[in-house]
């Protein structure tokens, strides 16, 4: 993993002499099919684990950093056979996806430069799936930490137990509804769509008016650092997912960390397309954090987004 130089400035998707067609970005957006109604934003209590589902896990080394990596059955959850994702259904939370590992691998060498800390931060992990970047965050020493999936059956059969069984290392497990360990920690799970789970999110900016916000929520808060790995590659959530930070990152100082493979060839998303967003609503910036290209799947990336 190359870490790109600390001088170079912000992010720019095109200079003037750049063709859009080498970027791989000028093709045309096809039609979705309509999709079902989203599941409901709700919260996930580690009460709720799912213990009828089976749930191993297996140590995972990332560069001397040693993480478990939980397996449960697709089939079993969502009575799928080795699916990746079923749009509007299942978003591939079960599995662990490359630019997981990447994330976890570059906030480590963010903390480790003096670049970054956790310590005491509210973090939120989106499409979190196995939650190893929330982990590592927890074990840094964050305050708060919120993971969110699409789908509540990843986070009750997944990403709880995973969660569990890490920080059992550091000799505490998840045993009530809102855990309070690892200095105070606290750890909650919300599963929901994009477009509406900022409305139960505790340290996100809900709407004023929103009848539906969690009780006590801080409308001037929001959250010091979001993680998220993979959760760029469809083009028609693209635009959902940067509202969703932007409502949910704290204006002054907050920074995101993306994940991502540079293109996701066959369904048109990707990070470049992401960034093109950023680029184009002109509120935040993005400077390159991490590129990897080991040969193993598309360039992948790590950049660093934050308001100017």
């Amino acid at each position: 993993m190359a870490a790109q130089d600390s001088s170079l400035k912000a992010f720019c998707l095109f200079s003037a002499t750049e063709d859009k067609t080498e970027l791989g970005l000028s093709f045309l957006d096809s039609t979705e099919k309509a999709l079902p109604p989203p599941p409901p934003c709700i919260e996930v209590l580690p009460s709720q684990v799912n213990s009828s589902v089976k749930h191993t896990v297996e140590p995972l080394n990332l560069d001397g950093l040693t993480l478990l990596k939980g397996r449960v059955s697709t089939q079993e959850v969502f009575a799928l056979s080795n699916s990746d994702l079923v749009p509007g259904k299942y978003e591939g939370g079960l599995k662990l996806w490359e630019g997981s590992l990447d994330l976890v691998k570059s906030l480590r060498t963010e903390v480790e430069e003096g670049l970054l800390s956790f310590a005491g931060k509210r973090v939120l992990e989106l499409g979190c799936g196995h939650g190893l970047p929330g982990v590592f965050a927890c074990l840094q020493g964050a305050a708060v930490l919120h993971f969110q999936d699409f789908n509540a059956e990843v986070l009750k059969c997944l990403t709880i137990p995973n969660v569990n069984a890490n920080l059992l290392m550091k000799t505490q497990s998840l045993a009530t509804d809102v855990t309070k360990m690892n200095n105070d920690a606290e750890i909650r799970f919300f599963a929901g769509d994009w477009n509406d789970v900022h409305q139960i999110l505790p340290s996100g900016y809900a709407d004023e008016n929103n009848q539906n916000s969690s009780p006590g929520v801080n409308l001037s808060v929001g959250y010091d650092i979001i993680l998220m790995a993979e959760t760029v590659y469809s083009i028609s959530a693209l635009p959902t997912l940067y509202k969703l930070i932007k409502k949910c990152m704290a204006r002054s100082h907050g920074v995101a960390y993306m994940a991502a493979k540079k293109h996701y060839f066959g369904v048109g998303g990707g990070s470049r397309r992401f960034l093109s967003l950023v680029e184009n609503d002109g509120l935040m910036v993005a400077s390159l954090v991490a590129e990897v290209a080991d040969g193993s799947s598309n360039v992948r990336e790590v950049w660093k987004i934050h308001f100017k």
